[in-house]
């Protein structure tokens, strides 16, 4: 049984996603704002399993809640709901934090589809076997998008002393550690899978953040910028992510 906590003003929409989770299966709590969510999670150090969070808050916004908690070092599965469905809205839930998203109004199915899913994820990259550990060499880098290194499944990721342990949701360089969230892991696995090849910002759109809307795909820079901080010596003379002008980008080890 899951623990989720719903950080919702609308009393009559926590209500009924707190029953329907209940009849899920799932222990669910409500907060009604975002500094009671965050005395939850930070202060009392409330042990759940997923946050399912609304950005029109009164006082902190969802996009601030996400960003305080993982500022903290709390890498709870966020799903954000948002009635802003908009590419760049959503973008910035993940800049802040969120692990995925549902526009309202929603369908319930859907909901808990989302919600089951990423609670699967993270589940899976707990128990990521960690032997599973891959070291590509050039050829593999440069390889053919159907060659079988690609498509390998790994529960880490090892290239120039740095080291992506994806089932403990962290980066390891000879600086320290820095956790990762689902989706920071998830965008950085496709970018393994893919190392060695240009991959557009509209590709990263749809098979990263299931975005399939017209948009301007220069919002996702921000994301790219923070994954530079995590992963080059000099984020501003990027060696492993690349920008490839005009098209998007290439991760190289």
């Amino acid at each position: 049984m899951s623990r989720v906590l719903i950080v919702e003003d609308e009393v009559h929409l926590a209500s009924g996603l707190q029953f329907n989770l209940e009849a899920e299966g799932h222990s669910a709590e409500i907060a009604g704002d975002g500094e009671s969510a965050l005395d939850l999670l930070l202060t009392r150090k409330e042990g759940y399993d997923a946050l399912v969070l609304d950005i029109m808050l009164p006082g902190k916004d969802g996009f601030l809640v996400a960003s305080e908690l993982r500022a903290a070092r709390n890498f709870i599965p966020i799903l954000m709901l948002t009635a802003r469905s908009r590419p760049e809205d959503v973008l910035k839930g993940f800049a802040s934090g969120a692990d995925d998203y549902v526009a309202k109004p929603f369908e319930l199915a859907i909901f808990l589809a989302r919600l089951q899913g990423l609670l699967r994820r993270r589940k899976w990259m707990e128990h990521a076997l960690p032997s599973a550990q891959l070291v590509p060499s050039r050829a593999e880098s440069a390889g053919p998008a159907n060659s079988d290194s690609s498509n390998q499944e790994f529960g880490t990721f090892t290239f120039s002393g740095r080291t992506i342990d994806f089932g403990n949701l962290e980066l390891r360089t000879e600086t320290g550690t820095t956790h990762l969230t689902v989706m920071e892991a998830e965008f950085l696995r496709y970018l393994i899978r893919n190392r060695g090849r240009v991959v557009s910002r509209k590709a990263i759109l749809e098979e990263v953040w299931s975005l399939r809307e017209d948009t301007d795909t220069r919002a996702i820079d921000n994301f790219i910028v923070r994954l530079r901080r995590y992963l080059e010596k000099n984020p501003a003379r990027p060696q492993h992510l690349l920008t490839v002008r005009g098209v998007g980008y290439r991760f190289e080890t």
